[in-house]
This record gives structure tokens, sequence and C-alpha cells, in this order.
């Protein structure tokens, strides 16, 4: 089934999002590679493509999980 991950970054979070992005693109590719990756991206703070120090809002992530439980299971571990 596919789900939606809808993710909300806390205040100020800009360096530990920079800072976990690339483990957060290898978890994306696998899921990518595996068929499963419907659509991906960040929530910008304003629209911008690159919104600069005014960071992001969070994240939408749109995959198929087996379950509920797996589809947080994977939100929980990015």
């Amino acid at each position: 089934m596919w789900y939606s991950i809808y993710s909300t970054d806390r205040p100020d979070s800009l360096s530990a999002r920079l800072a976990a992005r690339a483990a957060h693109m290898t978890r994306l590719e696998s899921l990518l590679a595996e068929g499963r990756l419907l659509l991906a991206g960040p929530r910008p703070s304003i629209d911008a493509a690159d919104p600069g120090s005014a960071g992001f809002q969070g994240s939408l992530v749109v995959a198929e999980f087996e379950s509920l439980e797996d589809a947080q299971a994977w939100a929980d571990a990015d």
C-alpha cells in the first residue's frame, strides 16, 4: 500500500537537516531502486527552490510499504 510520510521539522533544525541529508538520500535511493518510491521532497519555509537561511518546514515522502507499521518504522529511522 502507498503511504504518505508528512514530516515537520523542529525550529532551527537547518544544520541538523543538512548533516542528515546524505544518509536520508541513501535511504530514499534504496526505496527508488526497489520501485517503492513515488515522490519525495522538502517543504521549504518560503516559496523558493533554495530557501537559504529560512530553512524548511519538513518533508513529504510517498512510498509503498507492507503496512502502516512498516511505514512508521521507516519514518522513525529517518
